[in-house]
């Protein structure tokens, strides 16, 4: 990639960014402390799409920060992805909410909040142009796959994203960090299928169908990820 191209698509994203700084087509622009647009190599490979932003997300204006972050950092370095050679934005530019009557929570986003912030998820999506899409949970895989999708039912399985991307769901790391004893092993192990996964069609891409080199199983649920 040349450095004309990364420079354009770097002030590209810089200019989509400042754009969702100013939306306001949904009540969550005025509620939320900042936009969370995306972050990562404009050049970037691989691409992560998760819901929405947190109440860390929305305080930092990073998305997945906080102990989600962490175990996804874990989870891209398993297959040899620093967290700054991808690109991680959501579904939702604005962290969603409701007021319990005492302080603001997290809610899943609503089908309008969905559909006013599809534009500039599909805009990141044309900039970046990733060889490969990963949907973090339901929520993601649903808003590229129909309402249908089943994420216990259809994760692991390969999909055509936007631009005839290759997409492939797993579970959020939001949702591994509930689990425990043996729940959390059979996900953990699901996850680094996925994630196995994920590497194999990144290296079939970029070196033709020659077998990929065999990926070491690590511990992505040490007692460090979770505390």
């Amino acid at each position: 990639m040349s450095l004309a191209e990364r420079s354009s698509r770097e002030q590209r994203l810089a200019n989509a960014a400042a754009g969702v700084e100013r939306c306001r087509k949904c009540a969550i622009g005025s509620s939320r402390r900042n936009s969370v647009y995306g972050e990562g190599d404009s050049c970037a490979e691989l691409m992560l799409v998760g819901e929405g932003p947190g109440e860390t997300e929305d305080l930092l204006g990073r998305p997945f920060v906080g102990r989600a972050g962490e175990l996804l950092d874990r989870m891209l370095l398993a297959i040899d992805l620093p967290r700054e050679h991808v690109y991680i934005c959501n579904t939702v530019k604005c962290r969603p909410t409701f007021d319990d009557g005492q302080r603001l929570r997290n809610r899943a986003p609503d089908p309008s909040e969905l559909a006013n912030c599809r534009p500039y998820l599909d805009e990141q999506i044309e900039i970046i142009r990733p060889s490969v899409l990963l949907a973090l949970g339901a929520p993601a895989a649903k808003s590229f796959l129909g309402a249908t999708f089943s994420i216990t039912k259809q994760r692991g399985q390969w999909y055509e994203g936007p631009r005839g991307t290759p997409l492939i769901a797993t579970f959020h790391p939001a949702y591994l960090l509930r689990m425990t004893g043996g729940e959390l092993t059979a996900v953990k192990r699901l996850v680094w299928d996925d994630l196995k996964a994920v590497r194999a069609k990144l290296d079939d891409l970029k070196s033709g169908d020659a077998a990929p080199a065999p990926v070491e199983q690590i511990d992505l649920f040490s007692t460090d990820a979770a505390d």
